[in-house]
């Protein structure tokens, strides 16, 4: 007699984990797969939806990645980074903005996005309340959702440049509120935060017995006005930063964070745990995108950058979006499309399917009049842009 161990048995219903529980997916990645099918089946589209500029890595930076990758060395490197990139971040502090940071509160991530992980498991505990802008970039809220926490979404318009402002922060602590996170560029929105503000924000925190957390993944990419990273105003903020944006190094996967001295030895406990360290070719070739050759391919790039928004603004506007505040910085345009459709999520996925432009509806960033607002990326050349707006005005002119 036989066994059969190939039974078929029916699928077991799938018993997801309830931390995931109001954790919502990213719309525009689902409407990236939408385009990427249309693409494949032969249609043209014009992408202005994924933050992801189409730039190439700096070639200084890929050199430095292949000569490591072919001493053939790959091996862990220790849990809060390789110490020369953290000694070269620490040098950019200084030649850049002035401040001391010292190499050893400098923390190498898999990312921003694994920065903004780990501050939110180092920080917040079951119940705390973590307050945010809405709109506003969504791991934020998910991050703190998925730690039992309560993302405490505070909604935010154009007379405040669509930023938290120190006066909010103060009308919506509670007891529960453990931490303050803003963005500065911001995505979507692509404004900066005054100064004061965030002078007065980090004050605010600590008197409280909170923390704040800054998202400064668009520093160096600003094109108006004169802006300072948090780390100016104290030494006891979380400031977060990526490789991926200015540095266009998106799929290396790299970012950093500074934390304060007494939270050190937390943060190398969870790195270790979650992901031992971060990959080594991107860390060695991360040193070389700080050499002078590097940073002026950038600073090229970001004259670029400044000229697509400068195209893109003006041309959205005459197509009946309304856009109330000039984005100072990032590559984004957050734009009020309420004149033009009712909802939002409908409207990208229908000018995506009828006039094969990809942009990012409202939906993404919070409910703050989510229907009526949609993204633009500004990551691709202006006639590529101008294609996308003379697909939209078609679209616009057929309904």
């Amino acid at each position: 007699m036989t066994t059969d161990h190939n039974l078929s048995l029916p699928p077991a219903a799938a018993r997801v984990a309830q931390r995931l529980d109001g954790v919502e997916p990213f719309h525009v990645l689902e409407l990236a797969a939408r385009a990427a099918e249309l693409e494949a089946a032969g249609r043209n589209i014009v992408h202005m939806e994924i933050g992801e500029p189409d730039f190439l890595s700096p070639k200084p930076v890929c050199e430095a990645g292949m000569r490591v990758i072919e001493t053939g060395r790959l091996f862990y490197t220790p849990a809060l980074g390789l110490p020369v990139l953290r000694e070269t971040i620490a040098r950019f502090y200084r030649t850049r903005y002035g401040v001391d940071v010292s190499p050893s509160r400098i923390i190498i991530t898999s990312g921003a996005s694994g920065a903004l992980l780990l501050a939110i498991a180092v920080l917040i505990d079951n119940g705390d309340e973590v307050l945010m802008a809405d709109p506003g970039y969504p791991c934020n809220r998910n991050f703190v959702r998925m730690m039992g926490g309560v993302a405490d979404e505070i909604a935010v318009g154009a007379d405040s440049g669509y930023q938290l402002t120190p006066e909010l922060v103060a009308q919506r602590w509670t007891p529960r509120t453990r931490a303050v996170m803003v963005a500065s560029p911001s995505n979507p929105t692509g404004t900066l935060m005054a100064d004061a503000a965030l002078k007065e924000i980090a004050a605010i925190a600590a008197a409280r017995g909170g923390v704040m957390i800054v998202d400064e993944i668009y520093h160096g990419l600003v094109y108006e006005g004169d802006y300072s990273t948090a780390l100016k105003f104290s030494d006891q903020v979380f400031v977060i930063n990526s490789f991926s944006k200015y540095f266009n190094m998106t799929g290396w996967r790299l970012g950093w964070m500074v934390v304060p001295e007494g939270y050190l030895r937390a943060f190398e406990k969870l790195s270790q745990n979650i992901y031992l360290s971060s990959p080594t070719p991107s860390q060695h070739a991360a040193v070389a995108a700080f050499e002078p050759e590097t940073i002026a391919i950038l600073e090229a790039r970001r004259a670029e950058f400044k000229a697509r928004r400068d195209y893109l603004l003006p041309a959205l506007r005459e197509l009946g979006f309304r856009i109330p505040v000039v984005p100072q910085g990032a590559f984004y345009i957050y734009a009020d499309c309420s004149a033009l459709c009712d909802d939002s999520f409908a409207f990208a996925r229908d000018l995506l399917e009828s006039a094969g432009v990809a942009i990012t509806p409202g939906a993404d960033f919070g409910a703050n009049a989510a229907d009526k607002h949609v993204r633009f990326a500004y990551t691709n050349a202006v006639p590529v842009l101008a294609e996308g707006v003379r697909r939209i005005a078609a679209y616009l002119a057929a309904r």
